[in-house]
């Protein structure tokens, strides 16, 4: 995943999350279904958004060190 779809992940999670939360209020409001019952979609749609987020890769200040330790 490059730079811009990282970014990208990034700036639509708390909306997305947002938006979850309103619908399951909304559910738990206007029909039968209560918060309690809803509560794991809420779980479930996180879930997605870091599978589809990738892994982050890390930049290191310091380079690992070489293979094998130091030699005397």
């Amino acid at each position: 995943m490059n730079d811009q779809s990282q970014s990208l992940m990034r700036a639509v999670t708390g909306p997305i999350v947002l938006i979850t939360v309103g619908v399951l209020f909304t559910v738990d409001r206007f029909t039968t279904f209560g918060f309690g019952q809803t509560w794991p979609i809420l779980l479930i749609v996180i879930g997605l958004l870091k599978l589809l987020g990738g892994r982050r890769q890390r930049d290191y200040a310091t380079p690992p060190p070489p293979p094998g330790g130091p030699r005397s």
